[in-house]
């Protein structure tokens, strides 16, 4: 029986692996094209790219685990269904609740995967993305210095050069700027140059033209300049420090006072409780995923038809456990000593669970048969 525990392990395993790997891959492909687009349309290299894609994979990985380890449950379950090995060990005397073990520690993995990602990976990986995030926007250089492509670094203000010198002069310069009421505003420019001071960055034009319109009256005046020096620190969006949030500290650091963590960060004591305890209670879910699937399809048992009809049960028991988990949020960010109903999604999982096994150990049959004797 040890031998057959391991056996059933290996596949979960196996089956797991390649299910996270392709939803993964599915999910990460929808991101990345709208994060190569952002990125690469703002100057940034392949590299920056890489760098976000990577910093985004726990989180993501978050998303696709319960569902990677609910697939491999059902599927290999299925296929020793099929197969008739089921069938051969109950014969043989095991219980389906012995049956269950190798998939309980299926699940107790994936559980301290999630646990894993969820306390350590997913808050360091956020903290150092909104870094990078904040970095990049502070890089007027890399947002300005793309040629030949109208570019709006922040509302309001149009930039555009048609080429860019191997020495960085940038060439026939547009700049509208349109973030003072009733007043529009554009430079025109031979060339240009990107300054930085201490605390500053300005745009140096060279032999250009300035036209100002005010919408008041329709007045246009214009101007000839030799040089002039715009002010492009505005442009800049990001702070120099890391704006804080709660996901970004550890478990421990959430643990330690509620209260005092809420004055912090400026939130409430709900939103303490519901991301610490959320952390939790994913990876209880995980565990209670693995369990559902085996236990719905070992309910059904061998059948030449296929067990198309449990799958679906499991599967619309996964989503209506899966959508009981936001909703209960609610009332928790409202009133800290509501955490418990955080974890009610895994407890209902775990009594449908037990159910199910005590059905397929005949205990449906044994219910009636006493219910004829009494009768």
């Amino acid at each position: 029986m040890v031998r057959f525990d391991r056996y059933m392990l290996s596949q979960l395993m196996w089956l797991f692996g390649f299910f996270a790997l392709v939803l993964v891959s599915v999910f990460w492909i929808n991101r990345a094209v709208q994060l190569f687009d952002r990125l690469i349309g703002d100057g940034q290299t392949a590299l920056v790219f890489l760098e976000f894609s990577a910093l985004g994979l726990p989180r993501l990985i978050t998303t696709v685990l319960p569902i990677a380890t609910f697939a491999a449950a059902v599927y290999v379950t299925n296929r020793l269904n099929n197969e008739s090995e089921l069938t051969v060990m109950m014969s043989t005397g095991s219980s389906p609740w012995r049956l269950a073990r190798p998939v309980a520690v299926f699940g107790l993995i994936s559980a301290l995967m999630m646990s894993v990602l969820s306390h350590v990976l997913v808050p360091a990986a956020s903290e150092q993305l909104n870094q990078r995030e904040g970095e990049i926007s502070r890089n007027v250089t890399s947002r300005l210095l793309t040629e030949g492509t109208f570019l709006n670094p922040t509302p309001g203000v149009t930039f555009y050069t048609r080429a860019i010198s191997e020495d960085g002069v940038l060439q026939d310069v547009f700049l509208a700027d349109r973030r003072t009421p009733n007043e529009r505003v554009i430079y025109t420019a031979a060339e240009a140059y990107l300054v930085r001071n201490t605390d500053n960055t300005s745009l140096i034009m060279v032999d250009g033209l300035a036209q100002r319109l005010s919408t008041n009256d329709n007045r246009l005046s214009t101007a000839k300049f030799q040089d002039f020096s715009f002010d492009i620190s505005p442009l800049m969006t990001g702070d120099d420090e890391v704006s804080l949030s709660l996901q970004f500290l550890r478990t421990p650091a959430l643990l330690a006072g509620w209260n005092e963590t809420a004055r912090t960060f400026g939130t409430t004591p709900g939103a303490v409780a519901e991301e610490v305890h959320s952390r939790f209670a994913r990876s209880a879910f995980c565990f209670v995923t693995a369990l559902i699937g085996f236990a719905t399809l070992l309910v059904g048992g061998y059948s030449r038809f296929g067990a198309w009809r449990e799958v679906v049960i499991a599967f619309l028991l996964l989503i209506a456990l899966d959508g009981m988990r936001s909703p209960l949020s609610t009332p928790v960010l409202d009133d800290a000593r509501y955490w418990p109903i955080l974890y009610t999604p895994s407890l209902i999982g775990l009594g449908l669970t037990v159910g199910l096994l005590w059905v397929a150990s005949g205990g449906g049959a044994r219910l009636r048969n006493m219910r004829r004797r009494t009768a």
